[in-house]
């Protein structure tokens, strides 16, 4: 039990290092007044760079995947016996990709805000089954290079995963947690999906980087007419 609260609390904390945060503050922007207000790698991208984004992308994956990781590494033997619950098994793995996901998105380093979780996400679906980074991530690449729609292409590649980990007979926890990651995941791009719909979602820019208009942070989270003006004044912009 000592263990798994190790584990689990350590994951939280890890996911919670605000890398895109971190990385912009360095370079003198305050990322959370810019774009969306969201830490993770497409509004680095965006508001920052397209090296940057990416960067910001392959940390918040280990974020997620390493944790995921250390504690399959325990998973065995007498330990897992002993972290079977109600006969399923790898329930402690499963917890610790959780508690990442959530880490990453209410980071106790930036008063319990964050970014969406996608790339997080992913690294803790590839820690459970490597089969994943070309499956998911090559259905996120094939979104991406075809939309230019980063969100829509987080949405599919979350909601495809679960398909993946199924088809691949990964254990009854492992489907579960997937399936929890995409609910989280789309939870966390909803405002996104209402851009979506009303076909006011900002494009990316394949290439060089994209200005963007700052924005209140505060006006983003409570209002949804605030977030179509944002969306309509970067794509005006730079058709993003």
């Amino acid at each position: 039990m000592v263990l798994a609260l190790v584990l689990i609390s350590s994951a939280y904390i890890i996911g919670s290092l605000p890398f895109g945060y971190w990385l912009a503050k360095a370079k003198g922007i305050d990322i959370t007044k810019l774009g969306s207000g969201s830490t993770g790698a497409t509004n680095v991208y965006r508001c920052v760079g397209k090296k940057e984004g990416i960067f910001v992308m392959v940390l918040d994956f280990f974020k997620g995947y390493i944790p995921v990781l250390i504690a399959m590494h325990f998973d065995k033997g007498q330990q897992a016996a002993d972290w079977t619950v109600f006969g399923l098994p790898h329930l402690v793995p499963v917890i610790v990709a959780t508690i990442s996901l959530v880490g990453h998105s209410k980071s106790i380093f930036l008063g319990f805000k964050g970014g969406k979780s996608a790339a997080t996400g992913l690294g803790t679906m590839v820690a459970f089954c490597p089969l994943l980074l070309p499956l998911t991530f090559g259905a996120f690449l094939t979104i991406v290079f075809t939309t230019r729609l980063v969100s829509l292409a987080s949405l599919v590649a979350a909601f495809v995963n679960v398909i993946f980990m199924w088809l691949l007979k990964n254990p009854e926890a492992y489907v579960i947690y997937a399936v929890i990651g995409c609910v989280y995941v789309w939870a966390r791009h909803a405002s996104n999906i209402k851009r979506l719909v009303a076909g006011t979602e900002p494009r990316i820019t394949l290439g060089k980087k994209a200005s963007v208009t700052a924005e209140s942070p505060a006006s983003a989270a409570s209002s949804e007419s605030s977030e179509s003006s944002e969306a309509t004044a970067v794509s005006s912009e730079s058709e993003q």
